[in-house]
């Protein structure tokens, strides 16, 4: 056995993050509130945050930006490009981490797919690559609370 490559396989796998949900909603559904801002604004953030801002040119190659507020009113600031969507199958695109003069951080790849499961949808959601098992551990937490909140949205939604 090569133990370098046995560690590049092991690195690899801790820069990944992936969640399966499976939603009570069909796959059309899931995608439009992905999308729209409308409803991005309801869901798209860890519980007890807001969004008192979001912005997005909705195209591949077109931008976004959302103002995440915590509990104690902490701003945060997160960007991305669209790279492709796929309607009503997958969505691509960059995020990053915006810090206090504006500028970017490190960038991901969020990848979400969307599947017809019978009447529901199962959701995959990969990122990658992170920089460290805490960051992915961080969004795992984070994304989590926001896919909980996405299921209580959809049953508010027709």
């Amino acid at each position: 056995m090569n133990p370098t490559t046995n560690d590049v396989a092991t690195r690899s796998l801790d820069q990944e993050l992936v969640i399966t949900r499976v939603f009570d909603a069909p796959r059309s559904l899931l995608f439009k509130v992905w999308t729209e801002r409308e409803h991005l604004m309801h869901w798209c953030a860890p519980r007890n945050f807001t969004i008192p801002f979001a912005e997005a040119d909705f195209r591949p190659g077109g931008a976004w930006r959302t103002c995440l507020r915590s509990p104690e009113g902490k701003d945060y600031w997160v960007q991305g490009i669209y790279r492709e969507i796929v309607e009503p199958e997958r969505l691509v695109f960059t995020h990053a981490w915006e810090d206090e003069d504006g500028k970017s951080g490190h960038t991901t790849i969020v990848t979400v797919t969307f599947t017809d499961r019978d009447a529901k949808t199962t959701l995959t959601f990969h990122q990658a690559l992170f920089e460290s098992v805490e960051g992915r551990d961080a969004h795992r937490s984070g994304w989590s609370e926001c896919l909980d909140c996405l299921e209580a949205y959809l049953a508010t939604v027709d």
